[in-house]
């Protein structure tokens, strides 16, 4: 199985060809982001990507305002799956090797969010494009038990696996107590966003700081579950996003608004010891 790593676009502030040239640099397979909406910026985003020889990971939020990943208060079943359709459709024209969602919202009854994720996977079918269902606060996926009832219910939903904002919905490393949980959850892992979250909050100051590896350790212990399951399951590539990012995300100090780490750096340093430990577990 071989690890394709890609750079998300969450936080980074330069331009789509800055983007991609950093990709290059690095030795990462492709970009996870949004599609443009404007034709005439969708049009430059998808060049360059091919100018790159770049592959995408299209990323979906559904019912929100511009520019917020979080559900816009009292959205319908169907206004959300109306904004996931035209999510796809935006995203098809660029072909990406997969559609990454932020979907559906957390206020609604389980019977809501079942025929919502049918739909959905109703849609996946039509387009021809996986589709994952990030685990993400503010939808359905935020809690583990939820999420749990929710994979039994429909067993062919796929997931991106965020577990750091497990940790901060639960306040503890819940998935080290959980082993039938994890074992669930790893079964239906598509696609892997790592970021390390601990009990308060979804993302650690600085990952190679020694007062944070325990949390670095138990994610990793996550991480190679999902591995080991994606393996046995005969899949030929694993993707994985270094996810660490802004918007109160990253620390930083009072007044001055001066951040604790740089994201890109991190983001790096986590692909490059992610990198290796794959090659170590011999996956």
């Amino acid at each position: 199985m071989k690890l394709e790593i890609y750079k998300t676009l969450w936080g980074h502030v330069g331009s789509i060809e800055e983007a991609a040239g950093s990709c290059i640099a690095t030795g990462f397979a492709g970009i996870e982001g949004p599609v443009p909406r404007s034709s005439e910026k969708r049009c430059h985003f998808i060049a360059t990507l091919g100018d790159h020889r770049l592959s995408l990971i299209a990323e979906i939020c559904t019912a929100t305002p511009d520019g917020s990943y979080v559900p816009s208060p009292g959205k319908s079943v169907g206004e959300h799956l109306d904004s996931l359709k035209e999510g796809i459709d935006r995203s098809l024209v660029a072909d990406p090797v997969f559609i990454n969602t932020m979907a559906g919202s957390d206020s609604w009854c389980f019977s809501e969010m079942v025929t919502f994720y049918t739909g959905l996977l109703a849609l996946e079918a039509d387009c021809g494009k996986n589709i994952t269902l990030e685990t993400h606060r503010g939808r359905p996926t935020y809690s583990p038990w939820l999420l749990r009832d929710l994979l039994k219910e429909l067993p062919d939903l796929k997931l991106n696996c965020d577990f750091s904002h497990f940790c901060v919905v639960t306040e503890r490393l819940i998935l080290n107590e959980e082993p039938e949980m994890l074992a669930l959850l790893v079964s239906r892992a598509f696609h892997l966003h790592a970021r390390v979250g601990y009990d308060q909050g979804p993302q650690v100051p600085d990952p190679r700081a020694p007062e944070f590896s325990g949390a670095l350790a138990a994610h990793e212990r996550w991480w190679d579950a999902i591995w080991a399951s994606q393996k046995a399951r005969g899949l030929e590539v694993s993707t994985l996003t270094p996810e660490f990012g802004p918007d109160g995300y990253l620390h930083c100090e009072p007044y001055t608004g001066r951040p604790v780490a740089d994201l890109w750096e991190v983001n790096q340093w986590i692909a490059h010891r992610q990198r290796e430990r794959f090659g170590k577990g011999g996956y």
